[in-house]
């Protein structure tokens, strides 16, 4: 079996490996040989999580819910965010950690079996495209999370029949997701839309005005912009102004009103309490704690 990161894990966080007999009998099992998992795990907030192989055994699923990283595997170099799923194929070496500054919290699980494969092309991804973008959605977290209630469950084997078949479960989710997402984009060009909010981050755009670059009517922006983002276009505008905010809070002298001037707000007052809801932090104290 394909050994586990050992980061350092918190009382909220979760690593789960199973033992041999339970893996005999999974793999013997005709309810379980064809796809289930070896080890999952639930790492929030993972601050210097990262992990390393030349090779592996299993397939490994990972699912970002929150924060960022970066992976390098087969032709995919870059970055990780919120909703991004990657499944990296037996024997693909590989290396990943979470961000420094916003560290991701990820869903894990290593599985195999007979058709482990098949479950894979189903997805759709390959050893060269092993990266799903932007497939936020509640229904993926609540299958992870399901997924994970195994561990309260001791090594019972039913237990374990159950989680395999859950496991099935998230991979074809998965692949619906993709197709849903592959639909949205056809007529909607997400790219286009965020060089868009990045290049006018100084100003208080509306939805009418982020919808006019796509060509369609408000309603039908927010719908697209949801299904394939999982914010609110104005939410997501919002977090990409905090972003850019808590970058000019480390690395320039600009005051908190002069910031919130160049970001578009005409209120400091309003823009302070809009920082301290994205991040937990007033302007004043991130830039503190920033310069420690």
């Amino acid at each position: 079996m394909s050994e586990p990161s050992s980061w350092p894990l918190p009382s909220s966080g979760l690593r789960y490996l199973a033992p041999k007999f339970i893996l005999d009998h999974l793999s013997e099992n005709p309810l379980t040989r064809e796809c289930y998992p070896t080890a999952l795990g639930y790492y929030p907030s993972a601050k210097g999580h990262s992990m390393r192989r030349a090779s592996h055994d299993d397939y490994l699923l990972l699912y970002c819910d929150s924060g960022a990283g970066h992976l390098s595997a087969g032709a995919f170099d870059g970055g990780i965010g919120r909703g991004d799923v990657l499944i990296l194929p037996p024997g693909l070496a590989h290396q990943y950690s979470a961000d420094g500054d916003a560290p991701w919290t990820i869903y894990w699980c290593h599985f195999r079996g007979a058709l482990a494969d098949v479950f894979f092309q189903h997805v759709g991804l390959n050893s060269e495209t092993s990266v799903l973008k932007g497939i936020a959605d509640p229904a993926l977290q609540s299958s992870f999370k399901s997924l994970l209630s195994i561990a309260r469950t001791g090594y019972g084997k039913t237990a374990f029949v159950h989680a395999a078949n859950q496991l099935r479960q998230i991979l074809t989710l998965l692949a619906r997701l993709r197709k849903r997402r592959e639909r949205v984009q056809k007529n909607f060009d997400y790219e286009v839309v965020h060089t868009y909010m990045l290049d006018n981050i100084d100003l208080p755009l509306t939805l009418e005005t982020l919808a006019s670059v796509c060509n369609l009517s408000k309603y039908h922006f927010a719908r697209k912009y949801k299904e394939l983002t999982g914010y609110a276009p104005l939410q997501h505008f919002t977090h990409l102004k905090v972003e850019h905010a808590c970058f000019l809070l480390d690395s320039s002298e600009l005051s908190i009103g002069e910031i919130s001037f160049q970001l578009g707000f005409e209120d400091p007052l309003y823009f302070s309490r809009t920082f301290k809801k994205v991040t937990g932090l007033s302007p004043t104290t991130y830039r503190q704690s920033a310069h420690r």
